[in-house]
């Protein structure tokens, strides 16, 4: 029969288990705990970079519109060469991405003189309404000219604006897709044309790219609110008053939701009817 010490060395030994196994159940839950937190945290983070790279990405069929980290911005200095007589040297290359949704429509003309002075008035004729663009060619002398060009070549006519982002800091409609797909565009890119300042009012009308650099193309977003955004997409001029009416009826329509809340096609359908340079 066991004495009173075995006894109480008995129930120390049971005590310490219990202890020792409580210890351990707390230390599991705190790691589950942290796993679990980390991983939350990752889905915010993945989601966020998301929703910006994929509202502009454009004209590549692999398109990440880019699940980038951002990649660093190019600058105007990189983005061409500027001549002695104030004209500059754009390079517009072919896009070898293996995109089928690529239209070959050539490159503007002239490209090693690209003018660098004055504007140009874009009328975009939509069946919702009828928007003046006006392009800055000091801006962005290169994608004022392959706007132009593709403008004249008749690219952007009977073609849908295929997305609409409604957000309270990201209102934009993007456009520029002959398929419509969010993966078309002409068959050469271009570099951008921004610098560290610069930002999306409302009112702008921006250029959308891939992830890479260098890979603008046809495509381009109108803001209808204060966009936050990276100084990674090309500012390529501003939309008149008339203009932003036709966006912020549209923006009221609401958005189909197709890519998350407030991303997708609009409910309203846009179609650019005919884009004429004036």
């Amino acid at each position: 029969m066991p004495t009173n010490k075995q006894r109480r060395e008995a129930a120390q030994r049971h005590l310490q288990r219990q202890l020792e196994r409580r210890a351990d159940q707390a230390k599991k839950r705190r790691r589950n705990l942290g796993l679990l937190l980390t991983a939350l945290a990752v889905v915010v983070v993945v989601g966020a970079a998301l929703l910006i790279t994929n509202v502009f990405g454009g004209d590549d069929a692999t398109d990440d519109l880019a699940a980038e980290p951002t990649t660093p911005a190019a600058t105007s200095s990189a983005a061409r060469t500027t001549n002695a007589d104030g004209t500059v040297t754009c390079e517009y290359l072919p896009d070898e991405s293996g995109n089928t949704n690529l239209t070959d429509v050539g490159t503007p003309p002239n490209p090693e003189a690209t003018p660098t002075q004055g504007t140009a008035t874009v009328l975009m004729s939509t069946d919702q309404g009828d928007l003046t663009l006006t392009l800055d060619r000091a801006q962005a002398p290169c994608a004022a000219a392959s706007f132009t060009y593709l403008t004249e070549q008749g690219f952007y006519d009977g073609t849908p604006c295929h997305r609409l982002v409604d957000a309270e800091t990201f209102g934009v409609l993007q456009c520029g897709d002959p398929t419509g797909t969010g993966s078309g565009g002409p068959s050469y890119k271009y570099a951008e044309e921004v610098t560290p300042d610069t930002t999306y009012p409302r009112g702008t009308v921006a250029m959308a790219k891939t992830a890479a650099p260098n890979s603008t193309g046809g495509q381009f977003f109108l803001t209808f609110v204060d966009t936050e955004l990276p100084p990674e997409y090309t500012v390529v001029g501003t939309i008149d008053e008339a203009g932003l009416g036709v966006l912020d009826a549209v923006a009221a329509g609401g958005v189909q939701g197709a890519e998350g809340p407030g991303d997708g096609a609009p409910n309203i359908p846009v179609t650019i009817e005919d884009m004429a340079v004036v």
